[in-house]
């Protein structure tokens, strides 16, 4: 039997594992909601009796919370998920901000947004799991090529 070595993931491997993309959906859809709140009703909106921003902020909160709990929820045996999810739930704030979140309203900037998400993207893929944790997958063996017609080489004609 050939021993098995396990390759952790590479660095774009990681950049991308670490970006919290479910939990930004269901942000993202929330946002929308409370941005058109914001816009009809100006900066004093308010839902419910709570204002609006305020209502950003705790769901800025639960974005935060829901972070580490879906990448618990996801993880596979031999997963590193606790770096997965320590480093996504940084990360979580981040594209936040960048997506425009209106808990930022107040302190948003684009350029500034394009640059934190940019150096927190290169920073991020740093962050590797300890030692390889993983279980291997068992390689699927590809099915043999069939043989291929050659042509014969020919020498050139002095025309």
């Amino acid at each position: 039997m050939v021993p098995v070595q396990v390759v952790g993931d590479t660095y774009l491997e990681r950049i991308a594992k670490y970006i919290p993309g479910e939990v930004l959906a269901f942000f993202i859809f929330i946002n929308v909601i409370l941005e058109q709140a914001v816009r009809s009703g100006g900066k004093s909106a308010m839902m419910a009796g709570v204002p609006v921003i305020q209502v950003a902020q705790g769901m800025l909160v639960v974005g935060l919370v829901l972070t580490p709990l879906f990448v618990w929820y996801v993880r596979e045996e031999g997963d590193a998920w606790t770096t997965n999810a320590f480093v996504s739930t940084l990360a979580f704030p981040f594209w936040a901000y960048a997506l425009g979140a209106v808990a930022f309203d107040n302190h948003w900037d684009g350029n500034f947004a394009a640059i934190l998400l940019a150096g927190f993207t290169v920073v991020s893929g740093l962050f590797s799991p300890r030692g390889a944790r993983r279980k291997p997958r068992e390689k699927k063996e590809r099915p043999a090529r069939p043989e291929r017609l050659h042509l014969d080489v020919v020498e050139s004609s002095q025309a």
